[in-house]
């Protein structure tokens, strides 16, 4: 079954977090920088970074960006 785009991103940002890349407690990559390297709006990086946080892999400091827990 296909995949909505911010599924996609989603999931390649989950691996990146799973296989160390992104370790815990290191800063995610701005909004603006995920729209322009996974070339999406900033309404799909969000609703991508908004799965991952339900998933319980971020958490968001307001002012100041997105962390792996």
């Amino acid at each position: 079954m296909p995949k909505y785009r911010y599924e996609q991103v989603a999931d390649d940002l989950r691996a990146r977090i799973l296989s160390g890349e992104f370790p815990s407690g290191s800063k995610l990559p701005s909004r603006a920088e995920l729209c322009a390297h996974y070339e999406v709006s900033q309404i799909v990086a969000d609703r991508a970074m908004m799965l991952l946080r339900v998933e319980g892999l971020t958490e968001s400091l307001p002012g100041v960006g997105v962390y792996v827990r």
